[in-house]
């Protein structure tokens, strides 16, 4: 029987091309993912499969599938994926930790100047026929001269600072794992204790991964505690934001606005999850909203897709491959 691999989502057909050298390509064509459960029916004598953000797999779903050999995540947080559970039935789990920070740090600077400047409701405007000229509206913030926060001093916090020394102002910034003095001197940024910088920063911009410490780390206190005034830019994870205190928030007029790339409802692993965006959120014309691009770069997303297939080349032709989350599933 010939090896089988599944891509549940759409890809580039020269990256199928170059996983047929090495199995059978059940591939998506279509731009809806193929759903959870026909994922599972279709992984059942599968060997590998190429998941993305989509996909949750947990031990049921590796219960039902006992020839997987690896996930290859095309995608760099993994929450959505049981590390453990792959690693006790000796499935690698690989992902992609490198490509997506740049376009994810440029998208949060898209964001940040789109909700400063009121770019939502100007374009609405304009499109409506109404816009006669110059007048006196949509007035609004500026990142020049801003104080901005970054939660989060990974590759895309870091790549978020970069991205901001172009602008005058003060770029602070929390982890729990300090940055050393040359690379803060390199990114013109200073180190905050989190509720200084919640309480000063003009910007807070989230670049941090999804776990149990960060879910909901933005929640009523949090905002409470942030200036009045202060955007927030969620270019990261949904469940980071609690979004209906954000809804409220934007109601009583506490936060100046929000942007977000990401949304609660998308992160399959949680079972209370909501399954819509708030619609207080959705009404809000001191809201920015995109649909999970930010990745979404033609040349970019074509080489998380081969980072991936490699993974699964490597892993059928019996090696481990360099982005593997759990290389020890290999002796189970």
């Amino acid at each position: 029987m010939q090896t089988k691999i599944v891509v549940p989502n759409w890809i580039e057909t020269e990256t199928i091309a170059r996983l047929q050298a090495v199995g059978e390509v059940v591939a998506n064509t279509e731009l809806e993912p193929v759903g959870q459960d026909a994922l599972r029916d279709s992984c059942r004598d599968a060997s590998a499969v190429m998941a993305f953000m989509t996909e949750c797999i947990d031990d049921d779903f590796l219960a039902a599938c006992p020839d997987l050999k690896i996930v290859a995540c095309a995608l760099k947080g993994f929450d959505n994926f049981d590390v453990d559970a792959c690693t006790r039935r000796g499935v690698l789990l690989t992902y992609v930790p490198d490509l997506l920070t740049e376009p994810t740090a440029e998208l949060a600077l898209g964001l940040m100047i789109a909700l400063a400047r009121n770019m939502r409701a100007a374009d609405t405007y304009v499109r409506s026929g109404e816009f006669a000229g110059w007048r006196p509206r949509f007035y609004g913030g500026s990142i020049q001269g801003a104080t901005v926060g970054v939660i989060g001093a990974g590759a895309v916090g870091r790549e978020t600072m970069r991205l901001l020394s172009g602008f005058r102002g003060q770029r602070l910034y929390f982890d729990e794992e300090r940055l050393d003095p040359t690379t803060e001197k390199a990114l013109t940024a200073r180190y905050a204790p989190l509720d200084e910088l919640v309480s000063t920063s003009d910007f807070v911009v989230l670049a941090l991964p999804l776990t149990p410490r960060t879910m909901h780390i933005v929640n009523e206190d949090f905002i409470r505690r942030m200036k009045r005034g202060a955007y927030l830019v969620n270019p990261a994870r949904g469940s980071l934001v609690d979004e209906t205190a954000v809804a409220n928030a934007l109601n009583k007029g506490d936060i100046a606005g929000y942007a977000a790339d990401t949304f609660e409802m998308e992160d399959w692993h949680r079972p209370d999850r909501p399954r819509h965006i708030h619609p207080d959120i959705l009404r809000s014309d001191r809201t920015v909203l995109s649909p999970h691009i930010g990745s979404a770069v033609t040349d970019v997303r074509r080489q998380i897709a081969a980072s991936a297939a490699d993974s699964i080349i490597t892993t059928l032709n019996g090696g481990c491959p360099e982005h593997a989350l759990n290389p020890e599933a290999l002796g189970q």
